[in-house]
């Protein structure tokens, strides 16, 4: 547990300083609770502290914030550019260009100790300072604003006005959680995050999971000189991957930013039906495939280079069984079939849900918050616009028109589901000049702000929005065509 000695004087030992260690009994008053200090509890709670005079607890398990990233693996990195993740107030990396690597060309992406850094500058530096914020550390807090020091088993109580939870999309990594298949006697098989630490003792490796965390995995023991023919890659369903060329911050590439945006509703207005969707979105070049002749079956939101689709693509000795039930010294055992393993190989569990599908709720409800994405794929976004509406809108009914809330991707579909509500926020912000203009001023917003600048200004650009401008209204109301000719519930 952290000292506190940067915090304000505190009522009772608590108030303005970091770590649960207050008298066991202690009472603090706040206008908003947050459970979790995750990249969404800060970003809303930065937004929020930027808008509003609002007192905030921050409760947390871990005992700095940044959640997840706490125990994320050494070589793990933000698949998007740096410049869009973290708080609005704060900068998180410097804006550079990678010119090398397979991300060369491209916005740098943070590495998993940068993005905690970050966080944690955030709460050191702007938030305890000014004795708006205590940050209760190493704890965990119930719906009645009961807070249990995990170390000390110290109670005290925060007695607010809002409740908010940000730990409903929370994720899973493979550090805290388990594999849900056996594992022989004798079988080596690590989390990802223990995979630098025993590499070298290895000359063949079976990496569980494609998802974004196997994916990483593979890449990396690829760049590590690894060959091919060393790793076995257990891939339940081929996933369907974002394309970090369409994510670009800046002027130079507000033209294919507007381009994306044009493909995407014009895809969805032209298509015959899901799987011809499907086709025109990879070939208008916003969603790829690892292998060209598999069908993907998932599809989480995952962003790769083009430089890391060939690097995966090297990799031969790909299983597609299913999910692994149990691993012994000669065979694998999957949901299909049984194969020959190497009693020598190395296993990378990477088989962590990531974000968990979960159910959405209103964001706003009487005292209660639930941050949720509210723009597909961005979760610190979303949370600091939470953060904005809050501070700025009134009555639920208001706030929650604005803010419907986006389910987290598992399947092809919920691209489709995900886009119906996207297009509504869109359009409800749209009649909103105070959100147009935070839009245009939060770095988070990597469109906006570029779009105040080049419109008009970038011919290009120009036409690629009128294309979209043209097309979004048929494309919404052909998203829901296309779920209902998959038995799915419209957006």
């Amino acid at each position: 547990m952290s000292d506190g000695a940067d915090g304000a004087d505190r009522p009772d030992g608590a108030d303005g300083a970091d770590g649960a260690d207050g008298p066991d009994g202690a009472v603090i008053e706040a206008d908003y609770l947050i459970q979790g200090g995750g990249a969404v509890g800060m970003a809303f709670a930065d937004q929020l502290f930027t808008d509003t005079d609002a007192t905030m607890v921050i409760v947390d398990r871990h005992d700095r914030p940044g959640g997840h990233w706490n125990e994320a693996y050494p070589f793990v990195r933000l698949h998007q550019p740096a410049s869009g993740y973290g708080v609005s107030s704060l900068a998180l990396g410097s804006g550079a260009v990678d010119h090398g690597g397979l991300n060369a060309g491209f916005h740098e992406l943070a590495s998993g100790h940068e993005v905690v850094a970050h966080f944690d500058a955030v709460m050191r530096q702007r938030f305890l300072p000014s004795g708006r914020v205590t940050f209760l550390s190493s704890s965990e807090v119930d719906d009645d604003g009961v807070v249990t020091s995990l170390l000390s088993g110290a109670r005290c109580r925060v007695e607010f006005g809002r409740f908010v939870d940000a730990t409903h999309s929370r994720m899973q990594v493979p550090a805290t959680t388990p594999p849900t298949y056996s594992v022989a006697d004798g079988v080596t098989c690590v989390p990802v995050g223990e995979l630098p630490g025993v590499a070298a003792r290895f000359d063949h490796f079976t990496v569980v999971g494609a998802g974004k965390t196997g994916m990483d995995a593979c890449v990396w023991l690829l760049q590590q000189g690894a060959e091919p023919d060393q790793i076995r890659w257990i891939v339940p369903r081929d996933p369907w991957v974002l394309r970090r060329a369409n994510f670009q911050p800046g002027a130079e590439h507000f033209a294919r930013l507007c381009k994306s945006l044009a493909d995407q509703v014009t895809s969805v207005v032209d298509c015959d039906g899901v799987d011809d969707l499907f086709l025109r979105l990879e070939a208008a070049g916003e969603l790829a495939r690892i292998d060209p002749t598999v069908t993907p079956g998932a599809y989480h939101c995952a962003i790769l280079s083009d430089g890391e689709l060939a690097e995966l693509r090297r990799i031969d000795d790909v299983v597609r069984l299913g999910r692994v039930r149990s691993i012994h010294h000669d065979r694998l055992e999957l949901d299909d079939g049984t194969v020959e393993a190497r009693p020598d190989s190395c296993y990378v569990d990477c088989s962590a849900a990531g974000i968990p599908h979960r159910p959405s709720k209103p964001v706003f409800d009487a005292d209660r918050i639930t941050l949720q994405w509210v723009r597909t794929c961005q979760p610190t976004f979303s949370a600091a616009l939470i953060g904005h509406v809050e501070a700025t809108f009134d009555g639920d009914d208001e706030k929650n028109l604005v803010c419907r809330p986006i389910e987290p991707p598992t399947v092809p579909v919920d691209w489709i589901r995900m886009m119906g509500t996207e297009l509504d926020n869109r359009r409800e912000r749209a009649g909103h000049p105070d959100l147009e203009a935070w839009h245009a001023g939060t770095r988070l917003d990597i469109f906006s702000k570029t779009a105040s600048e080049r419109v008009g200004v970038d011919q290009e650009a120009t036409t690629h929005l009128g294309r979209y401008l043209e097309n979004v209204g048929p494309a919404r109301d052909k998203l829901d065509e296309l779920l209902g000719s998959v038995g799915s519930t419209p957006a």
